[in-house]
Order: structure tokens, then C-alpha cells, then sequence
């Protein structure tokens, strides 16, 4: 029998300022770099052959917890939860992109679990062949559960839920294929990607690799400015709209807990973990469903 002996009461403010036009804060179904209509800081050089834009990011957070039938008096929780910088650009031509993100706050630096400070997010390189299909090959988020591919400045609430900390696969460094097609009028996106399988402080790779892929259905069609990809309803969708994404990954071999995330093991194993999610947005506030699993 399960019993419930704790009621938990959590009231947290979180501000969020940045430097940021609407593109820049555009959500991350395509997670190429922003090098177009960026009206923020921006360099480029005199021939043209090299564009670099810059934006930064925090939220600083103020929290209150307190057990109800507990002996304390409750606690406070007093900190910047995100500091980010973060530049886009292009080298030589718009084909061949960059985007490198960078944490300074201790909770964004896989610290606790790792041992030490994880600064880089985010390096990535990418080519692409057409507005429909490209290729990366660095470090950035595996494509993973909808909530967890969602940036942290789209969520509709300041921390992402207890199903994504629980079984999310998180950054790596590996290659990637992305394609977003449509079949008919229904658009598709797919992504796969062949990574390490340990996570963001990787000193060297073991023998196992990760391989993630996920994709993606919209059969009411494209959501105003990426929609999909962000759990508040600022656009007001006037026509149904739906995406409904699944998809899977093997890490053969993992060090760590969670995949690339969690405490080191002593003796590696295999984790497979899958994900299904939708979105539907008319009109109002969206309605979502996340559900992921893993062996």
C-alpha cells in the first residue's frame, strides 16, 4: 500500500529578460542557426564572408516551499536558475552555419552529477543543402520528447515536468540528419542523429553510441510561427491545429544513469527509451500530452 504523508505548497516567480527580436526567440524545431532578420547585435565582416549575431538570456527565480505537516518554517529559494549567451552566424556562405550556447549558472552546468562545470551547451555546425533539409555535426539537444526539444524560454510554466526529468535524453555530441517534408499537405518532420551517448562532459567515447530519431505529423497543417514548439497559445491558432511526434532511442552502453544525464555506473548497460507527445492549439490555451518510457 502507498501512503501519501507530505503535501508540498511551491510558489516560485520567475523573471526573464534577454536581447532578442521575435525571430530570435523563435522556437526549436528547426534548431539551425538565427542568421536571417536578425535585428539585434550583429557583426559582419567588410567581404561579407563571415556573420555572427549575439543575445543573452537569464531568468532569476524566487521560490517558496514549505511542508505542510512538517516541523520547519518552510524554506526559501533565492537564485539565477538560467544565465545564457548564446551566437548564431555563417561562415564563408549561409550554407555552412554555427550556433554556440554557453550556461553560467551553476543549475545549467550538469554540475552536481558530473563534478564539474559544464559550460558549453551547445557547439554546432551545420550544412544545409535546402530550407527543407540539413546536416549538423557537434554538440546540441538529441531529439528527444517534445517538452525537452522546447526551449526553456517557450515553457508555459518556469521548470519543466517531473516525466521529462525523469526520462529525457539530453545533449551529445554526434552527427544529425534533419528533413521536414510534406506528404500531400500534411507536413512531416524527421530528425535522427548518431551521437557519443554520454552527455555533455565527455573526456573521451566509449565503444557504445547513442542513436535517437524522432518524427513528427501535423495533419491540420503548419502552425502559425512554429507553434508547435511552444507551450503558450500567443499566436491564437483560429483554425484546429495538431502535431502529434514520437520517436526512439537506443544508447548502447552507457556510463550514466539517465543516458546523458545522472550519476556515473560502475558497470555500463544499454537503456532504450521511447517518447510519444501531441499538441492541439484552437483558439486558447493549448492542450498538451507527454508520455515517455524506458527499459
Amino acid at each position: 500500500m502507498i501512503h501519501f504523508r507530505k503535501l508540498t505548497s511551491t510558489l516560485a516567480l520567475v523573471s526573464l529578460v534577454g536581447i532578442a527580436t521575435q525571430q530570435a526567440a523563435a522556437q526549436e524545431r528547426d534548431d539551425r542557426a538565427t542568421i536571417l532578420n536578425f535585428k539585434g547585435i550583429q557583426y559582419t565582416s567588410k567581404d561579407s564572408l563571415f556573420y555572427t549575431n549575439f543575445r543573452f538570456r537569464m531568468q532569476n527565480r524566487l521560490g517558496f516551499s514549505n511542508v505542510l505537516d512538517g516541523e520547519d518554517n518552510g524554506k526559501f529559494d533565492a537564485r539565477i536558475r538560467r544565465l545564457r549567451m548564446r551566437l548564431d552566424g555563417y561562415i564563408y556562405t549561409p550554407k555552412i552555419s554555427y550556433s554556440v550556447q554557453l550556461a553560467f549558472s551553476r543549475g545549467d552546468q550538469d554540475f552536481d552529477d558530473s563534478g564539474v562545470p559544464n559550460i558549453i551547451r551547445d557547439a554546432i555546425m551545420f550544412y544545409n543543402f535546402s530550407d527543407d533539409f540539413y546536416i549538423s555535426f557537434g554538440q546540441n539537444k538529441l531529439p528527444g520528447n517534445r517538452q525537452r526539444v522546447n526551449s526553456s524560454g517557450q515553457l508555459q510554466f518556469a521548470d519543466r515536468s517531473l516525466v521529462n526529468s525523469n526520462f529525457t535524453v539530453d545533449r551529445d555530441f554526434g552527427v544529425g540528419l534533419h528533413l521536414s517534408k510534406k506528404i500531400g499537405q500534411v507536413p512531416v518532420n524527421a530528425k535522427f542523429v548518431i551521437s557519443t551517448g554520454e552527455g555533455r562532459p565527455a573526456l573521451s567515447t566509449d565503444d557504445g553510441l547513442a542513436y535517437t530519431g524522432r518524427v513528427e505529423l501535423l495533419p491540420l497543417g503548419d502552425f502559425k510561427n512554429s507553434g508547435d514548439y511552444s507551450e503558450g497559445d500567443l499566436e491564437r491558432e483560429h483554425k484546429h491545429k495538431l502535431s502529434i511526434g514520437g520517436g526512439y532511442s537506443y544508447n548502447d552502453r552507457t556510463t550514466r544513469e539517465g543516458g546523458q544525464l545522472g550519476k556515473y555506473v560502475v558497470h555500463p548497460f544499454t537503456l532504450k527509451t521511447g517518447f510519444a507527445d501531441a499538441i492541439f492549439k484552437y483558439n486558447a490555451s493549448p492542450i498538451r500530452w507527454n508520455t515517455c518510457a524506458e527499459m
